[in-house]
């Protein structure tokens, strides 16, 4: 799969909740996705609007927007296993 994943992680200001929630998907993309990904982080404290149109209930969430279907993961990324799965996310081949 050479598709890049654009996701988008959801946070509720700045705090060191969002902070872990950014680091643990910035090491997981790292570690896991290669060069194949673009992460958008966006604060619902900033951007109201983007929280109530993407339907977020709860942050942190990261939403992998593409490829399609569109998946979600709220609350704790730092079991990465849990997240490839639950957002449909194929590591890169380690040799």
């Amino acid at each position: 799969m050479d598709d890049e994943y654009l996701l988008r992680l959801y946070i509720a200001g700045k705090t060191p909740r969002s902070d872990r929630a950014i680091a643990e998907l910035e090491q997981l993309c790292v570690e896991e996705l290669g060069g194949r990904y673009r992460v958008e982080v966006i604060d619902i404290k900033e951007n109201p609007t983007a929280g109530k149109n993407a339907e977020i209930l709860a942050t942190p969430t990261v939403v992998k927007q593409l490829p399609l279907p569109v998946r979600r993961v709220i609350g704790d990324l730092s079991e990465t296993e849990k997240v490839l799965i639950g957002l449909d996310l194929v590591p890169v081949r380690r040799n």
